[in-house]
């Protein structure tokens, strides 16, 4: 009496069916899929960890490059000062 019968795979198709339902079985390959995707960046998470961190501080570089200096407060204002009383 073993599952060699097309009749006990159907039955038991059935019954996975009911318990489980059909939603379940459909997001069953995706998230399956995902878990082992998962799985696959937590083992190798330290290196990209690492590239994340090199590109911000990478960008944080050209970021501080790209500022313009700040003008000499007092110099503007003297400018203005002396544009006011021509």
């Amino acid at each position: 009496m073993g599952f060699d019968s097309f009749w006990h795979w159907a039955i038991l198709l059935v019954i996975v069916l009911l318990v489980f339902g059909t939603k379940k079985i459909r997001n069953l390959g995706p998230d399956l899929g995902s878990a082992i995707r998962d799985f696959k960046k937590s083992l190798s998470g330290d290196d990209e960890a690492k590239q994340k961190e090199e590109e911000a501080r990478r960008k944080e570089a050209e970021q501080l490059r790209a500022d313009p200096p700040p003008a000499d407060r007092a110099t503007t204002q003297s400018q203005r000062d002396s544009s006011e009383t021509k």
